[in-house]
């Protein structure tokens, strides 16, 4: 086990992972939150170099350049909690170096506008990620089993979130900093997580409601799958990417 520990550290650290180091900066309520888990279908550190040395798919024709901005440049009450920064996740281990969030400055802007449209009835965003690069998408699918393959992206195809006009996010109380109730945890690989489950209960399915109309307001569109995950309408004008964090600038 100690040796096993010891590789994945080392894998993590090639792709950028410094242990101990970039954790999301969160209020306690949404560290308390639990988090849903799989086992994967191979080790990580299997699965990540391989990752880390494949090319995402060729695309041809026109794209918009990349303009990634970060999200709390832009908005301060828009709160991060990067499970992917953190072993609180579905895979049980941090994937990413750092706890940032970017999007697409048109996608970036619109979210603004959901953040104070939102603040109004003393909501605030909690963005749990947003700009993945590919390699990343690559290591979910690989780890992820077959029958759960409706929650991940297929790294043939890449993901929006690789394009940056893609968020995962939910809902906190301005006023206490206190992780809104929704009808499933976020990445629950179960149907509880679509946004037209009809079960849990009336106040958790109006909150996930509140959040889909205010997305939708300004050009977001929920996936059918994940009611936490919205597309922004420009996703098709940028290209897959597979730029690391750290590669961004601003590397805190």
């Amino acid at each position: 086990m100690r040796l096993m520990s010891t590789v994945l550290t080392a894998l993590l650290i090639l792709a950028g992972v410094q242990p101990g180091h970039g954790q999301p900066k969160m209020d306690g309520s949404a560290a308390e939150v639990p988090f849903f888990r799989v086992d994967p279908v191979r080790p990580v550190e299997e699965l990540l170099p391989e990752a880390l040395a494949a090319t995402p798919p060729a695309e041809t024709g026109e794209f918009r350049p990349s303009e990634l901005v970060e999200l709390t440049t832009l908005d301060p009450s828009i709160h991060l909690d990067i499970r992917y920064a953190s072993h609180r996740n579905f895979l049980g281990t941090p994937i990413y170096s750092q706890a940032r969030a970017f999007l697409q400055a048109p996608a970036a802007q619109a979210l603004v506008r959901v953040s104070r449209a939102l603040s109004k009835s003393g909501l605030g965003l909690l963005v749990h990620d947003a700009y993945r690069p590919w390699y990343v998408t690559k290591l979910f699918w690989d780890a992820t089993p077959a029958d759960k393959h409706e929650f991940v992206a297929d790294p043939s195809q890449g993901s929006r979130h690789n394009r940056g006009c893609a968020v995962d996010l939910t809902l906190y109380q301005l006023a206490t900093g206190q992780v809104v109730d929704m009808p499933s945890l976020y990445d629950e690989m179960t149907s509880r997580a679509y946004p037209t489950y009809a079960g849990g209960t009336l106040q958790t399915r109006a909150s996930r409601d509140q959040l889909r109309r205010a997305m939708e307001a300004e050009g977001f569109t929920v996936y059918e799958s994940e009611w936490w995950h919205f597309d922004y309408r420009d996703w098709r004008d940028y290209r897959l990417q597979n730029t690391r964090f750290e590669e961004l600038g601003g590397n805190r």
